[in-house]
């Protein structure tokens, strides 16, 4: 597996889920992980402490990345008390699901300032210091629902279909100075979220998945952990889809 001995990694919303694998999964590599979180403070605690229980190094950060303040003072504080962040996973995201003719504006923006807003506001605060490094990774978290939709979360689809727009923007901005930026778009992986899904509608997504499973958050981990490597040195604007298949 490649390794990110000697680097700094942040993850957004890494507290819970698919951010707390990753995380663990960075940490495996050998690199030391800011585990970002907005309130739950027990569970990014919980994470740190499993990191550092296998031999790695982390640490967890507070603050809201859905504002521009919020984003610039986690990344002010990574770079101050830990150092200077080679890869960024801008993971943090939340759900608000509703047909549009009910979907108030709050959830709207909610959502939309949270999952699009945030990786915006902190992949701005951390390109600066990216740049006079000539070095850096930024990964997003998008989603197969922001690549193909899905009734009953406009809001959500648009985000994560802007985290692509925002990846493949950024890949042509910023890969002059050798800073990679790309996207996953996992498909259904076994979460809170998906353990309240019924029956019927579990049995639906598994009848589209090729491989005839939920992912796992170990997953979707073990490909940030690759992009964040060296190991794809040469890839940067891409969208890997790690799905089992539902998106074919």
């Amino acid at each position: 597996m490649p390794e990110l001995d000697g680097t700094i990694a942040l993850v957004t919303g890494g507290s819970r889920g698919i951010g707390a694998a990753i995380c663990r999964e960075l940490a495996a590599a050998g690199a030391t992980v800011a585990v970002n979180y907005a309130r739950d403070a027990e569970s990014a605690g919980a994470v740190v402490t499993s990191i550092e229980a296998d031999g790695g190094r982390a640490v967890a950060v507070q603050g809201d990345i859905s504002s521009a303040d919020g984003a610039a003072a986690v990344a002010a504080a990574v770079e101050s008390d830990v150092g200077p962040v080679d890869s960024l996973v801008n993971n943090a995201g939340i759900t608000r699901d509703d047909l549009i003719m009910r979907l108030s504006e709050e959830d709207w923006r909610a959502v939309i300032d949270t999952n699009l807003g945030g990786a915006f506001f902190t992949s701005r605060a951390l390109s600066r210091p990216m740049l006079k490094r000539r070095r850096g990774s930024i990964v997003n978290i998008s989603s197969v629902v922001g690549v193909h939709g899905n009734a009953g979360q406009t809001n959500y689809a648009a985000s994560k279909a802007g985290l692509i727009g925002l990846t493949k923007a950024l890949a042509k901005e910023l890969g002059a100075r050798g800073i990679r930026v790309n996207a996953i778009a996992p498909g259904y992986i076994a979460t809170e979220l998906t353990d309240a899904l019924p029956d019927q509608a579990r049995e639906a997504i598994l009848a589209n998945t090729p491989l005839g499973r939920l992912g796992d958050p170990a997953d979707v981990a073990r490909a940030v952990r690759f992009l964040c490597s060296d190991a794809a040195a040469f890839i940067t604007g891409d969208v890997l889809a790690v799905d089992g298949g539902l998106g074919i």
